[in-house]
Parts: C-alpha cells; structure tokens; sequence
C-alpha cells in the first residue's frame, strides 16, 4: 500500500495526473490504476474524476494526511533501520529562506563532516512555504526568522543575527559614506525581495519606522538577480550583511552600514515538534548547536 499512498500524497500535490506521473517517473495509467486500488482497499471515494483532476473528496482529505504521516513515518523506520546497521545515512530535506542560503551551506558542511554517508536537499522558500513543508512533511528541517512572525509548534535552534546593509555600485553617490541613514533611502531606484518574503516585510517595516515608502524598481524572489541588477544598473538594494558580503565578493559594489537599524532578526534551524526525534534530526540539531558555540 505504500507506494499507492505515494502517488495518491503526489497527486494531491500537483493537482494533476500527467505531472505526478512524472514527478514519480511512471506513467500515468500507472498512477490512475494506482489511485484506483487505494480506493479500493479503503473503500472510499479519494479523488473526483472527469476528463481531468477534480480535486479531493472530503474523504480523499481525511484519508490526505493519514498517508502523509504514514509515509513519512516508513521513510524514518527505513533511516533508522539503516542507521543501526551502518551509522547515520539517508536525506534530509532543508527548506532555507533566501537570505540564510550561506548558513544552510556551513550548517551542512559542519553536518556531513560528521556523517558523511548523509545527503542534503536544499530547497529555497519563504518562511511560510517551510511552516508548511514541515507541516505536510515535505520537508524536515528549515532555516528561518524565529521570532518576527509566528511560528506555531516547532522546536528551534539559533544560528545568529541578521542585520542590514545597503549594497550599491562604487559609481553610487552613497558608496563613499560612512553610513546611511533609513530616510536617505527615499525616492532612491531599489531592487528588493518580494512581498512574499519576510525578509522584504520586514525591510517593509524599517523603511516605514522612517517614515518613508520604498522606492521598488526591481522586484525578485533571488538574491543573486538583486546583486546582479545592483552590479549591472543603477539601482541598489538593502540585504543582511552575511549574504551581501558573500554575493559581492570580486564585484564592482560598496557595502555601506545604515544607520539606526533596530535589534538584530534572530535566524535558526526549526525543526518540526515530533516525538520521539529521529537519530538524524537529532544530529542536526547538535550540529546546529555546536556551529555556534564559542571558540
């Protein structure tokens, strides 16, 4: 039955039979016939049909999350089994905000320094999209703001402090200062994040305590097409200091302090509140920690 819960979890997920057929890499009559045996042996009516997906029956999303926990809960007896036979192997999946792409990156090399029989999945979201993951078991851990917008039941580690910089190219009037202020900003051309990402609401909300509305030119879900239109153009954006050093390196850029920036936004590993923890969670966890602790 497993393999049916997947392809039914796959097409509840795509929301059409062509494309989870190929996400599974089978063939759609395949998946059809496979839906159509869960069916049968719950005896229930899981999905509307007609010439294309009709979405859930209320029982197909009853039946939904019961396959969502059964099958992430034989994937982790499959991790455990393995473990106790050859030590810490198989997947974790990360879901990482964009502007923690770089800690995602030490976090898991501190990881598999440990456990090198170990893979790693990153997956770029927003920090609603990983509540969610986690939520629906698509993902196992994630990287994300702790403590600007709600998290609801996960267990977390922090991983440190974001503040803000402005980036500009060294043509820019405001590369040679020593600092800029929040207000300078105002009716200045900028390339930000977009709305989705907290990230961008919460530089929403600095720009706002100055009393100004955001000048937005250039608008991107990738902080790489944000440096890259401030390298090429005349615009500038205003990113955390971690991910604007790395990505301006070798680059024609001048990173400048703002002025006045309210505390730090506290970034961490969340992991979702599961009892008991699984063996490689738990090693994540410790990784977590120890990349933190001094020196």
């Amino acid at each position: 039955m497993l393999d049916k819960l997947e392809m039914f979890i796959a097409l509840a997920r795509e929301s059409h039979f062509g494309r989870a057929a190929e996400h599974l890499n089978i063939a759609q009559p395949t998946l059809s016939s496979g839906i159509k045996q869960l069916e049968a042996q719950l005896g229930v009516q899981l999905v509307h049909r007609g010439s294309r997906f009709g979405g859930l029956t209320p029982e197909g999303q009853t039946a939904l999350g019961w396959a969502k926990r059964i099958v992430d809960d034989a994937r982790q007896l499959r991790d455990e089994m393995r473990i106790s036979k050859h030590g810490l192997t198989g997947e974790v999946r990360l879901a990482v905000i964009p502007t923690a792409q770089t800690w995602a990156g030490h976090l898991c090399t501190a990881f598999l320094e440990r456990h090198p029989n170990v893979r790693f999945t990153i997956l770029s979201r927003n920090s609603r999209e990983i509540l969610q993951m986690l939520e629906d078991f698509e993902a196992d851990a994630g990287i994300t703001y702790l403590e600007n917008e709600p998290l609801g039941r996960v267990e977390t580690a922090e991983l440190y402090d974001e503040n803000y910089i402005l980036v500009c190219a060294r043509s820019s009037p405001f590369a040679n200062k020593t600092t800029v202020a929040w207000a300078e900003l105002e009716d200045q051309p900028l390339a930000l994040l977009t709305p989705d990402m907290q990230n961008r609401r919460i530089i929403n909300q600095l720009f706002a305590q100055s009393g100004i509305t955001p000048r937005t030119c250039i608008e991107s879900n990738s902080i790489i097409a944000l440096v890259s239109s401030v390298a090429l153009g005349s615009w500038m954006t205003v990113l955390p200091e971690a991910v604007a050093s790395f990505l301006s390196g070798g680059k024609n850029l001048a990173l400048v302090p703002l002025e006045g920036t309210p505390p730090r936004q506290k970034v961490g590993l969340i992991l979702p509140h599961r009892e008991p923890r699984t063996p490689l969670l738990e090693a994540l966890l410790t990784a977590a920690q120890r990349l933190v602790e001094p020196v």
